[in-house]
């Protein structure tokens, strides 16, 4: 018990330092309040498996912060990259293959039949975000809805163009014949 309160002493004297070594780290001192308790939790005797005895706490909980706050910057940046690429179907194809133009031309015309059928707001919201790079509160802006409403029209609009590309009713290419050896 004396090692554990020992542990708060160490961590409420560095607590301070902790969220501005953090904060330096992430930019944002509300992220670094949560790694500083997050790094705390991990710090606390007997919740770590195999942990003994710390020979130099602050150090440890400098080490810890800095990992929680590097693993945060990292999983930022991945989430910034993806919502940034655009989807696949987006993108130019550069097939040279007859069959694969021909898949590409037909789901670029149900692309374009969906979208044409889509209520004006939804399609508006596509066109904005997909072709226009908008933001959401650009949309929502412009449409005159709420933030929350312009992110569910365009998620809705989004996944029926997804819908459309993966569509069951669609007549399955036939499977070319197996050949035959005589």
């Amino acid at each position: 018990m004396a090692q554990s309160s020992s542990h708060l002493d160490v961590f409420l004297t560095l607590r301070r330092e902790l969220v501005a070594y953090a904060s330096k780290i992430t930019g944002d001192r509300v992220q670094a309040e949560d790694i500083v308790q997050e790094a705390y939790i991990r710090f606390i005797p007997g919740k770590a498996q195999g942990q003994g005895i710390v020979e130099q706490p602050a150090a440890y909980l400098y080490r810890i912060v800095r990992n929680l706050a590097l693993d945060l910057k990292r999983s930022r940046s991945r989430e910034q990259a993806q919502q940034s690429a655009p989807p696949a179907w987006v993108l130019p194809s550069h097939g040279s293959d007859p069959a694969d133009i021909c898949q590409h031309s037909m789901a670029l015309d149900r692309l374009a039949g969906a979208l044409q059928a889509m209520p004006e707001a939804s399609r508006t919201a596509v066109e904005m975000h997909r072709f226009g790079g908008c933001t959401l509160a650009q949309i929502a802006e412009r449409l005159g809805i709420s933030l929350t409403s312009a992110h569910r029209l365009l998620r809705e609009a989004l996944v029926n163009l997804a819908r459309e590309l993966d569509d069951p009713q669609e007549p399955p290419m036939p499977a070319p014949s197996p050949a035959r050896e005589h």
